[in-house]
């Protein structure tokens, strides 16, 4: 089966018209989001999971007493010399104790997640706000301190309170009483439990609707056999498991901090000394995200300057091959939440702050989709998203040490904003034998850009003692290709064989993520979803994701032509140019008056109504893409109201420039802003953010006040009688 979908523009949604029109929108996930989730999931399958898990809980909390009643020298938990907790989590399958650790070493801006806040370059006012996030750790963060506002919840009611706990709860959602120590989402609810029972309480978080849960911890590098390194083993089937069970929900965990460790004897590459093959448990997990710890140079503009994995981060592959780490996060001295009393703060440094950098983004992107579209992401949609606006570093293309490189929550939310504009957000679905094929045009300005993302069922083959085994996690492979007038475009792959080779494009057979990008593209292309074999349960829902696509045929060119086109004793109808699948935004009102009136509409022309006879009115309007691609306001179009004989004024201004400039004064500003111009006194001005949001409007009539202004680059826009100019101006 063929499957064909025609590109057309889905039109604006009411959140995005709510905020085109300045109206606040009090979003986040209510509990009735959370049972929209719910009621997506099959509830007797995840009670049938819980259970099972509950039952191997008690089994193994039974053996795990038993071996160390038997093993004198094992301890049930203990603290390093660096002060990370350890205590004996698991048994493995050959009889090995696995111990959990945290993953920072005690000693945000790399994400750009600072971009979406209500003072961030794209002014979106993104703060998490409603919004919840699960944390696991060796224990529940310090619920009391003064960062996190009866936002930091107990959810074990358990009496262990963990330094590291507080601190990756206050690099998540600290208030920001200590400025440097503000979290990224600092207007979010965090729920911290202990890792005890991690598996059983997150599958039942995730059952009641949890979106996001951050794991900074893993097994200690140093008491397990080699094999045991970027192995698939059961609790990487497990936690595949959950997230299979629960599409919604998504895992995100620190890489750990082993580079250097010389734990690894025997690699899937190379020595002890090259760092790689270090990845140990969940981490290896196909359906979540592994974060490595980067340090980056980020510009003015949120974009990257300069990036290198850092020291500590250990590296993948895993061994089947697959591209781990997934993203890299910055994890270098974090100043954060301490647990010693409800104001102190400490430096950390590992990744275990760079998984809740990530975190945090992802929770930002999770509320700004509810707030654009009025629903949530799949966790398929959501990691794709990451992955596909990840910052490239270095060579073009993955590798086994970041991943697909630096979270940009700048980036992702362009893309969620261009939605149907020149980017393709799918949620799909593939039934054995089905083939889905999509149609787009090159925008030119870009590399045009495909990937797809999907939640794998659990992998059938789980190691148990065989060194380096390249068995395929993967259960269903999903492949997309591109083609053009008989040319065909192949996906990202890494060689685990060769691990320092840069990327190549062909078949990949074992991520369940595959990105394909062109640069130097024109006309149209085709993007094809197959899958090889048979699918695991007859389907295999998948996520795609387009971008530097011509998608709607929608216009941001100023609207012209506007003219006065009829009239009757109560109203006058004006029209414009005309183009296609664009909303246009009409302003007008009496010339007197200072409030604007604002309507919506598709159509290129409007009736103003209830007019009063004698009163001069005027009217502007713009053509509406996105809420990031918005035009101009079309000149002052202007008449006197005289019933039907009503006529529009034209206007031969003696006094002003036809060909006005402005020039501002002091720039940068601090207070006020001064105009070195000859406007008339009917002049007014705009403040626009450079992300394109009117942030204020007003008559032109001595100095604009600019003080509660944050600090930035903005665009002073001047329209008079002579036309519109702008210019651009620093607010200190």
């Amino acid at each position: 089966m063929d499957y064909k979908r025609p590109i057309r523009a889905t039109g604006i949604l009411l959140p995005l018209i709510f905020s085109l029109l300045g109206v606040s929108i009090v979003t986040g996930q209510s509990k009735k989001a959370k049972e929209q989730i719910k009621a997506t999931y099959n509830q007797g399958k995840m009670a049938t999971l819980i259970s099972e898990m509950k039952q191997e809980h008690k089994s193994k909390s039974l053996k795990i007493n038993q071996l160390l009643q038997s093993n004198k020298g094992w301890k049930k938990s203990e603290k390093s010399a660096n002060g990370s907790h350890i205590a004996l989590k698991d048994i493995g399958s050959d009889g090995t104790p696995l111990y959990y650790t945290t993953l920072s070493d005690p000693s945000t801006k790399t994400a750009r997640a600072y971009t979406l806040y209500a003072d961030g370059l794209m002014n979106l006012g993104l703060n998490g706000a409603g919004m919840q996030v699960g944390v696991w750790d060796a224990g529940v963060a310090l619920t009391s301190h003064q960062e996190f506002n009866s936002r930091a919840l107990n959810s074990d009611n358990t009496d262990e309170v963990s330094l590291h706990a507080t601190l990756v709860t206050g690099n998540l959602i600290a208030s920001g009483v200590e400025p440097s120590a503000k979290g990224v989402a600092y207007g979010a609810q965090a729920m911290t439990h202990d890792w005890t029972r991690d598996k059983i309480e997150v599958a039942e978080a995730a059952a009641n609707g949890l979106l996001l849960s951050n794991h900074s911890y893993g097994i200690l590098s140093d008491r397990v056999p080699d094999w045991y390194f970027g192995s698939y083993i059961k609790v990487a089937q497990d936690w595949d498991r959950i997230m299979y069970s629960a599409p919604y929900y998504l895992m995100v965990t620190a890489a750990g901090n082993n580079q250097k460790s010389y734990d690894n004897a025997t690699p899937s590459f190379g020595s002890t000394a090259d760092g790689f093959d270090l990845l140990l448990g969940f981490t290896v997990a196909k359906n979540g995200l592994t974060i490595a710890g980067a340090n980056t140079e980020i510009g003015s503009k949120g974009e990257l300057k300069e990036a290198t994995v850092a020291g500590y981060s250990s590296f993948g592959p895993v061994d089947d091959g697959r591209i781990k780490p997934d993203l890299a996060g910055d994890g270098s001295n974090i100043l954060s939440t301490s647990s010693e009393t409800n104001s102190s703060y400490q430096l950390s440094a590992g990744t275990s702050m760079a998984a809740p950098g990530v975190t945090g983004s992802l929770l930002l992107l999770q509320q700004y989709h509810e707030e654009l579209y009025g629903s949530y992401m799949k966790a398929a949609t959501l990691k794709g998203l990451a992955l596909h606006t990840a910052d490239d570093v270095d060579a073009q293309g993955p590798d086994y040490k970041m991943g697909w490189g630096v979270m940009n929550a700048k980036a992702a939310a362009e893309v969620l904003q261009n939605k149907e504009f020149t980017t393709l957000i799918n949620e799909e679905s593939l039934t054995n034998g089905e083939t889905f094929s999509i149609t787009v045009t090159a925008n030119g300005t870009e590399p045009l850009m495909a990937s797809i993302s999907w939640t794998d069922p659990e992998g059938n083959y789980i190691n148990r003692g065989d060194l380096n085994n390249t068995t395929a996690a993967l259960t269903n492979d999903l492949d997309i290709r591109i083609t053009k007038s008989g040319e065909t475009y192949y996906p990202w792959k890494l060689n685990p064989a060769k691990v320092n080779n840069a990327a190549t494009q062909g078949d990949n057979k074992v991520d369940p993520y595959e990105r394909i990008e062109i640069g130097n593209v024109n006309g149209q292309y085709t993007i094809t979803v197959t899958h090889k074999g048979n699918l695991t349960n007859g389907f295999q829902d998948f996520s795609l994701i387009v971008s530097g696509a011509r998608v709607s045929q929608c216009s941001i060119e100023t609207p012209s032509n506007v003219e006065l086109i009829s009239s009757t004793d109560t109203s006058s109808t004006i029209s414009w140019s005309n183009a296609n699948e664009t909303l246009f935004e009409v302003q007008y009102k009496a010339i007197d008056k200072d409030e604007w009136t604002t309507e919506l509409l598709w159509d290129n022309q409007f009736e103003l109504s209830n007019l009063e006879v004698g009163t001069v009115y005027e009217s502007q309007i713009r053509a509406i893409c996105t809420e990031n691609a918005v035009s101009e306001f079309s000149e002052l179009f202007q008449f006197e109201f005289n019933g039907e004989n009503t006529e529009a004024m034209v206007y031969e201004p003696l006094t002003y420039a036809q060909d006005f400039q402005i020039q501002v004064y002091p720039n940068p500003a601090v207070n006020y802003l001064a105009l070195q111009s000859e406007l008339s006194p009917d002049a007014e001005y705009s403040i626009v953010t450079t992300s394109g949001n009117i942030i204020e409007r007003g008559k032109v009539a001595g100095t604009i006040n600019v003080s509660a202004l944050a600090s930035g680059l903005y665009v002073l826009v001047v329209q008079d009688y002579a036309g519109i100019r702008s210019t651009k101006f620093y607010k200190n």
